[in-house]
């Protein structure tokens, strides 16, 4: 199983390939020149990958390693010239370290062509292979980064300075692969790296890469793994027809990582002898922490239905000395279960009722000011959108139905007659989403449509998730706010910090569309699924 952030390799001298065996190392000539290269030439090329730890080549004689200085050179035209780097220093490779580089040994000078690429720009970047955990006293293996993307699997390898053929120790190197016969903790730790040759347009590159290499303790345990979530016969509230993700944390002792395992898995009708394995995301892993790591892992349902209620959900965790598991239930969640989108409350204008009805946009041509709407069936994409004729009444609830898919609650439409008027308004509010509130100065000296206002105003101060949008249609809020009779209290408060919206017939092109489109942002995210399958059909 892949564990996420941390390569870790776990195989025991006896089977490394065969090349530790007989306790012999792999060699590599010794030859004069650039410690890195096989060739001894003045003018090379290396490239680095940004962010990875880099190291500049040393010099090499027969008999001796020469540190020198890499300093960088300009173009010709003055100025800064740019840094140096002592051979042998680590330092994390930028972009801006791009550029030539001379130095001078035995009265000669070298030059040296670096190449910092992003790591966005390779073809398969993977930032985990960046790093390895070898077990102390075991064998193990460091993998060149990006080896599988490449056919030239001949490196050589490097711990610091020092080719690590010419270190006395246990190792090989074979495609890609630097074997250690037996990992020393207090040898091995630190930051290797590996030298490919790559030919681009008769350029011979040395693409130079770094492992960081990290040696525990070689530990096993009698625990099993531990689940901190979810809690065993637990209940996760879902909502129907969205998705849901289930996780499962687990921490395991710090032993042979390779063996941690954690899947979630689906029991049919909450039989566990019918178990099908879910598709997963890939786990992710966490660093050590007192003695133990934490291994994530989800599974996502795409769609929650009912039958998924009528089914449990189980997380079992494995290690090397067996296995821990939590089951778990889907419920519907209640307290968003919603039947409407927007409760819209307004007055409708005694102009509405002419036979024939209003024209949703005017006849007349565009004006110059209209560049900014570009549909004609969209008040927010359309040339006509600064003609609309149709009072805010009228046009509102046919855009924010019909156009954009909202499901709405109006009284005159939606209210039986003959009920409870007081309920049936508090009982539609609290089954919305959104209350949007058209407000003139009829609207405010209208008993009921107050009450519709008010009531919104409790319910928001009791349920935070309630949205509440006042749109003014005529005349200066501030005016309108005081009436004869006053307005109940917390009203007038309401009407003075409530987010809102300005209206007004004959506004330019791209005011009005401006009101369409800060009214579509103020607009529920997400609509009541009832909307979505009617339109499905």
């Amino acid at each position: 199983m892949q564990t996420g952030y941390i390569l870790v390799c776990l195989i025991f001298p006896i089977v490394l390939d065969g090349c530790c065996m007989g306790n012999h190392q792999n060699k590599r000539p010794a030859t004069a020149g650039l410690i890195g290269l096989r060739q001894d030439t003045t003018h090379q090329h290396y490239r680095a990958v940004e962010g990875e730890s880099f190291m500049m080549p040393c010099v090499k004689s027969t008999n001796r390693r020469i540190n020198v200085v890499w300093s960088r050179t300009g173009d010709g035209r003055g100025g800064n010239e740019g840094p140096s780097f002592d051979c042998g220093k680590e330092f994390p490779a930028e972009v801006k370290h791009s550029g030539n580089y001379t130095c001078l040994t035995g009265g000669s000078k070298l030059y040296l062509h670096l190449q910092v690429v992003k790591n966005i720009s390779l073809r398969c970047f993977r930032p985990e292979e960046n790093k390895v955990e070898l077990l102390n006293s075991a064998g193990g293996k460091v993998p060149c980064p990006g080896r599988n993307c490449s056919n030239n699997t001949d490196v050589r390898w490097y711990k610091g300075n020092i080719a690590v053929s010419e270190q006395r120790r246990d190792s090989c190197e074979r495609n890609g692969l630097l074997h250690l016969c037996q990992v020393k903790s207090e040898f091995d730790p630190g930051v290797y790296f590996c030298d490919r040759q790559i030919i681009e347009q008769g350029v011979t590159w040395t693409f130079r890469r770094a492992v960081k290499v990290k040696v525990v303790p070689h530990k096993t345990t009698s625990n099993h793994p531990r689940i901190v979530y979810p809690a065993g016969n637990m209940t996760e509230e879902v909502e129907l027809g969205w998705s849901h993700t289930l996780t499962c944390e687990v921490f395991f002792p710090y032993e042979n990582k390779i063996s941690a395992d954690v899947r979630w898995y689906i029991n049919y009708s909450g039989n566990k002898e019918s178990m099908t394995q879910l598709h997963m995301e890939r786990p992710q892993q966490r660093s050590e922490i007192n003695g133990e790591y934490r291994v994530t892992r989800r599974a996502i349902i795409k769609e929650v239905t009912p039958q998924h209620l009528n089914h449990t959900y189980t997380c079992i965790a494995n290690n090397t000395v067996g296995n821990s598991s939590v089951t778990i239930k889907l419920k519907k969640k209640i307290e968003d279960d919603k039947e409407f989108d927007v409760f819209l409350s307004y007055l409708s204008p005694q102009s509405a009722e002419v036979e024939g009805g209003w024209p949703l946009f005017s006849q007349s041509g565009p004006d110059t000011d209209k560049e900014a709407c570009l549909s004609s069936t969209d008040p927010l994409n359309t040339k006509e959108c600064g003609a609309i004729q149709r009072p805010l009444e009228v046009l509102l609830p046919q855009v924010l139905e019909e156009q954009w898919g909202y499901r709405l609650c109006l009284l005159e439409r939606d209210m039986l007659p003959g009920g409870a008027y007081t309920n049936d308004v508090i009982l539609a509010i609290q089954r919305s989403q959104m209350l949007i509130c058209l407000l003139s100065a009829d609207y405010l000296c209208n008993s009921n449509a107050v009450f519709v206002l008010e009531s919104g105003v409790q319910a928001l101060l009791q349920n935070s998730v309630l949205k509440l949008l006042l749109i003014w249609t005529s005349g200066d809020p501030a005016s309108l706010i005081q009436q004869d009779p006053p307005l109940p209290s917390v009203v007038q408060r309401a009407l003075k910090v409530l987010p809102s919206l300005n209206w007004t017939s004959g506004k330019p092109a791209r005011a009005t569309c401006n009101f369409w489109r800060s009214l579509r942002k103020a607009m529920p995210d997400r609509r009541v699924k009832l909307v979505s399958l009617m339109q499905d059909q």
